[in-house]
């Protein structure tokens, strides 16, 4: 057996603590826990932004402003260039994109954006296109249809 074989299995494989078997072992009685206390008792699991009962960070803040963020409509992008793997004369929809994996499902909303060349005529069906995107797919002898 050579060094470099011993060093990559010396502490692979660490015992798990075993509490609560007598104090020789030095995780006995309390098991670690020490005495008393809420991270004493069983199934206690502490909030991750508690400080210690003083008021936390977020509550001494006030609250200002507003945001639409939560409102917004949020689109998932395709560009041209990534219709060229569809086949010439092809209708292409939600479906198909996420069919393909382009887009998450066919419940979210697509836009296409004019990145990229496309050579073919194709039917393309999505929420929004951007003017060089439709100028592209036009161009191409294709139709563009919003849903």
């Amino acid at each position: 057996m050579l060094n470099h074989e011993i060093t990559s299995t010396v502490g692979k494989h660490k015992a798990r603590k075993r509490v609560g078997r007598g104090g020789g072992t030095g995780h006995g009685k309390t098991c670690g826990r020490g005495h008393k206390g809420s991270r004493s008792r069983a199934g206690a699991t502490r909030f991750s932004l508690y400080e210690g009962g003083q008021m936390p960070l977020f509550r001494r803040l006030p609250k200002r402003g507003f945001s639409n963020c939560r409102f917004a409509v949020r689109c998932e992008i395709v560009n041209v260039s990534q219709l060229e793997r569809f086949e010439d004369g092809s209708a292409i929809g939600i479906e198909q994109l996420s069919d393909v994996g382009l887009v998450g499902g066919p419940e979210s909303k697509v836009k296409i954006l004019g990145n990229g060349e496309l050579t073919k005529k194709l039917e393309v069906t999505a929420h929004k296109f951007s003017k060089s995107a439709e100028q592209k797919i036009v161009a191409s002898g294709g139709t563009v249809k919003l849903i």
